[in-house]
């Protein structure tokens, strides 16, 4: 390998969205007041679907500068955290918990853009025609009666965007919840059946409870409820199926390892993962799962009444959920059941409870067998 054709670092694929947020819009065009006004306005419309973020500059002034580099205040109703200089990549770990991040277009840019056609910031608009990536819509002032030449150039697709008045913030609204709920997170499923199978004695993927290994048993059933369907495995096994692997990059963790390995091939679609030692799990329980799904919430599981906990073994993970696993894996946690514990989770109640019953050594095994051939 030449000098040229080294690679210094591994290629991974990124998250969606910009540096704030998957699903961030700024709004540009227009003097800031107007901005904050229409911000405002679409919070307030939008607060019943979505939790909303939002970002701008400080227009205050005259304030002397902190001598501390980070500094936070108890404002009651919100927390302010300032930093002595950007915190750049930590962007979106704080906006984590929303599902809208509204932005001051005019000082910031974002992967979405909502252009203003306002006479008043016309020549600004113009010196920022770079920034619009990914026009979602454009508003008329009360003023103005068409969109700038200019602003028309530089949108080939300006003639399909909705034109909507500005004074319209239902319109407004309906738009950006469209464009939300269509770039949700696409589901796909995961079998976890990297797991070594110590207590068990052999392989809990391999067992046949319902005619095949239980591996594909589950796969079959992930298949009619997500867009592609993955098992997870060891590097040093061998197994066959009909079914894609992702092996597992995170080593000695489990179930965790195989959550974060999912992950770390597709950060930007939820997962469906799913024990390989719950023998019972039906398309029933799935479907309850599948359609009570709550995007907005880190994961959806079931609350389980036997330790009442929230369940780890059949979870939906959204994209949200995988910066939490990591911190939790930095403070030294490996447990997916704590992560769910300590989070914001779409916790259901569980039809049939005896879905989860769990099988990890030999006398289960037998048990289950019993119960699953009457």
């Amino acid at each position: 390998m030449t000098l040229k054709e080294h690679k210094k670092h591994t290629v991974l694929q990124k998250p969606a969205g910009g540096k704030f947020h998957r699903s961030e819009f700024a709004m540009l065009g227009a003097p800031c007041s107007v901005i904050q006004h229409l911000s405002a306005s679409l919070a307030e419309e939008l607060k019943r679907d979505f939790r909303m973020g939002y970002v701008d500059a400080d227009h205050g002034g005259g304030e002397e500068k902190p001598v501390f580099h980070k500094r936070y205040t108890d404002k009651i109703s919100h927390h302010q955290l300032e930093f002595d200089g950007e915190p750049a990549f930590r962007f979106r770990a704080l906006f984590s918990d929303e599902d809208v991040v509204l932005i001051n277009g005019n000082h910031f840019t974002a992967s979405r853009q909502i252009v203003i056609i306002n006479e008043q910031k016309k020549e600004s608009l113009s010196r920022k025609l770079d920034r619009l990536t990914d026009v979602v819509m454009i508003l008329l002032d009360d003023d103005m009666a068409d969109i700038h030449d200019f602003v028309k150039e530089a949108i080939s697709n300006h003639t399909s965007l909705p034109v909507l008045p500005l004074k319209d913030v239902k319109a407004i609204a309906g738009v950006i919840r469209t464009a939300v709920i269509e770039s949700r997170p696409v589901l796909k499923g995961l079998a976890l059946a990297g797991g070594e199978s110590i207590r068990m004695g052999k392989d809990k993927g391999a067992i046949n409870y319902h005619g095949k290994a239980q591996r594909e048993y589950l796969a079959d059933l992930l298949r009619d409820y997500c867009r592609e369907t993955f098992i997870s495995k060891r590097p040093s096994t061998t197994v066959e199926s009909q079914y894609p692997f992702i092996i597992d990059s995170f080593m000695g963790l489990g179930p965790y390892g195989g959550i974060l390995s999912a992950f770390r091939h597709d950060p930007n679609s939820a997962w469906l993962s799913v024990a390989c030692d719950i023998p019972m799990l039906n398309r029933q329980t799935l479907e309850q799962l599948v359609g009570e799904r709550d995007p907005s919430k880190l994961a959806t599981c079931f609350h389980n009444p036997e330790t009442d906990f929230p369940e780890p073994l059949i979870t939906i993970w959204e994209p949200r959920a995988y910066p939490v696993l990591l911190y939790f894996l930095s403070l030294g946690y490996s447990c997916p059941r704590k992560v769910l514990i300590n989070s914001d989770v779409n916790e259901l109640e569980l039809k049939d409870p005896e879905v989860l019953t769990n099988v990890n050594t030999p006398e289960d095994y037998e048990k289950m067998r019993s119960m699953i051939n009457g």
